[in-house]
């Protein structure tokens, strides 16, 4: 028998709400059962929660999650999904690594500037103890 899940043990294994999962029902990106007025999660809605909640970690939209994920039953082996997933990855790198050089360069600015300042207020004969 398959291994299935309730609302309350995916939030509490995972860390959100039911209303998060609720969300991500209402998005298509989980598809679970009914049982009654219940919903039933199996073993495969867990995996795709999974791989949700890691596209969110790495940036990735909802939309390009959910993309990437309906391309699994495409029916030629997931080529495409690791096609599509190969290319948005390399893209988000590309990001990742232009915000990296626009917060090194802040950093950077940030530090000259408080290197100026330190010396503006020594050259007023203000201690460094009211600089800090």
């Amino acid at each position: 028998m398959q291994q299935t899940y309730t609302i309350q043990q995916l939030a509490k294994e995972f860390n959100l709400t039911s209303r998060t999962l609720r969300f991500y029902e209402s998005k298509d990106l989980l598809h679970p059962t009914r049982a009654g007025v219940s919903r039933v999660f199996s073993h495969r809605d867990r995996g795709r929660l999974i791989l949700i909640l890691r596209g969110k970690r790495l940036g990735f939209s909802l939309a390009e999650i959910k993309e990437m994920l309906d391309l699994y039953d495409h029916g030629d082996g997931q080529v495409e999904q690791l096609r599509v997933t190969l290319e948005k990855s390399r893209r988000r790198i590309e990001e990742l690594e232009a915000q990296r050089q626009d917060i090194d360069a802040a950093v950077a600015d940030l530090h000259d500037g408080c290197k100026q300042m330190e010396v503006l207020l020594a050259a007023k004969s203000v201690g460094a103890e009211a600089a800090k």
